[in-house]
C-alpha cells in the first residue's frame, strides 16, 4: 500500500470497528468508506487494500461497495461539487439544458475539476425530487426547480 493513514484516522476506524463483534467487523464497511473519503476525500486503491484488512476481508467486497453507492469518489472532485440528476422526471424538466450553463458558466466538462480545484461537475441518479425537477446538490445542499438564472446565482455565490 503506497498511500499513508493518517494516525487519528486509523484510530477512528479502530473506534467503529469496536462496536461489532470480530466474527463482524465487515458490518462496518460503509461508516468505515465514509471516514475515509471524509478525511482523503476519495477511496484510493490503496485504501480499498488498507480497509479490506481492517475487515478481513476481500479488496473484491470493499470495491463493490464503493463502486455501488454513488456517494463514494474514487477520484479527488473540487470544493464545490454539483450533482445534477440526470433521471427522467429532471431531464424532462431541463437537466441536460441546465448541466450545459454550468459547464459554461464554471469552464469545465462533467467530471472534470476547474484548474483551481473549486469546482467539479457530476451526473447522480434519481435525488427523490421527481415533482420539482431540475434538481442538483452543491456537495451536501439540496436545490430544486433550478432555473439557468438560479444556477448562475448559486455560482456567483460560490466564487
Amino acid at each position: 500500500m503506497s498511500q499513508q493513514v493518517p494516525p487519528h484516522l486509523d484510530a477512528e476506524v479502530n473506534k467503529l470497528l469496536a462496536h461489532y463483534p470480530p466474527e463482524q467487523k465487515r458490518s462496518a464497511m460503509l461508516m468505515v468508506l465514509h471516514a475515509v473519503q471524509d478525511e482523503l476525500g476519495c477511496i484510493s486503491d490503496a485504501m480499498i487494500e488498507w480497509v479490506a484488512a481492517k475487515l478481513g476481508c476481500q479488496p473484491i467486497h470493499v470495491y463493490e461497495c464503493v463502486t455501488f453507492y454513488p456517494m463514494f469518489r474514487r477520484k479527488p472532485v473540487g470544493k464545490y461539487h454539483i450533482k445534477i440528476c440526470r433521471t427522467l422526471s429532471c431531464e424532462l424538466a431541463g437537466s441536460h439544458k441546465l448541466c450545459e450553463t454550468l459547464q459554461k458558466t464554471i469552464g469545465t466538462g462533467m467530471d472534470q475539476t476547474t484548474p483551481d480545484g473549486k469546482f467539479t461537475i457530476s451526473w447522480v441518479e434519481c435525488l427523490a425530487a421527481c415533482g420539482t425537477g431540475p434538481c442538483l446538490m452543491i456537495n451536501d445542499e439540496f436545490y430544486e426547480n433550478v432555473t439557468k438564472e438560479k444556477a448562475e446565482q448559486l455560482l456567483a455565490n460560490l466564487k
